[in-house]
């Protein structure tokens, strides 16, 4: 989380153009010899990057699963591929239409990288290889959680960076802005339609592993439907007291 926000900053707010395209080379290239290439400010990031894998990945072979990682790494790989063609667009002016905004947008909702993510640190009879390429279906439970992490975040987006889908839909569509909000909750509703569908019909996961799935898409709705929670974490204060420190007895 820590390293994806940092990298999602710096694609949205600190990297030129050049800048970025550099890191996204080197990312896919995920070798330390890439690192001589970037400039001197992306270099510790890079350098966390491949360090925080590395360990992760340590720890998971003396289990014999180190399998996990390496789809973490490519779903790592995917969103700043994802974020440079945010970056172009904003260069260009560019507003896409809704369908090409989302399909991007699903990617960059973090949707499998935190899935794959949150998989890794699951006993290896539940998280399986199986598991691990499930996700890579791209099954519907999965979309649907990013699509509600990222239509929530949607509308509250003010960071003078690219168009967000609500400007998107509305530009494509004609409508205003009070109406392209309606029209993205209404996706919001369908898209928890198609995860308690998942939820409630055999799949080819342990139910262990569509919780996470299930947990994430509430985390994203606790944290983003009203306000940005994660920009301004005070907000969410006292839902984090309430968790931690002052738990419902059970």
């Amino acid at each position: 989380m820590l390293l994806l926000s940092v990298t999602d900053d710096t694609y949205d707010a600190y990297g030129t153009y050049d800048e970025l395209k550099l890191y996204t080379s080197a990312v896919q290239r995920w070798d330390a010899s890439a690192m001589d290439e970037l400039p001197d400010y992306m270099k510790p990031l890079y350098r966390a990057l491949l360090n925080v894998y590395d360990e992760v990945e340590r720890d998971l072979a003396k289990q014999g699963r180190a399998y996990g990682v390496h789809h973490s790494k490519e779903a790592f790989k995917e969103i700043v591929r994802s974020y440079e063609i945010e970056a172009e667009w904003f260069k260009e002016g560019y507003v896409a239409s809704f369908e090409e905004y989302m399909k991007n947008a699903l990617v960059t909702s973090t949707g499998r990288l935190h899935t794959t993510s949150c998989f890794m640190g699951l006993e290896a009879d539940v998280a399986t290889i199986e598991a691990f390429e499930w996700i890579l279906t791209k099954p519907k439970m999965v979309a649907a959680s990013g699509a509600i992490g990222r239509l929530v975040d949607d509308e509250e987006q003010e960071r003078g960076h690219v168009a967000t889908g609500l400007d998107c839909y509305m530009k494509q569509h004609g409508v205003s802005k009070q109406e392209a909000i309606v029209e993205l909750y209404k996706m919001i509703e369908n898209a928890w339609r198609d995860i308690n569908e998942e939820m409630l019909k055999p799949t080819a996961i342990s139910m262990k592993l569509l919780i996470r799935v299930l947990n994430l898409s509430r985390i994203s709705d606790v944290v983003y439907k009203y306000v940005d929670g994660y920009t301004h974490p005070e907000i969410i204060k006292d839902h984090v007291i309430s968790l931690f420190e002052d738990p419902i007895p059970m």
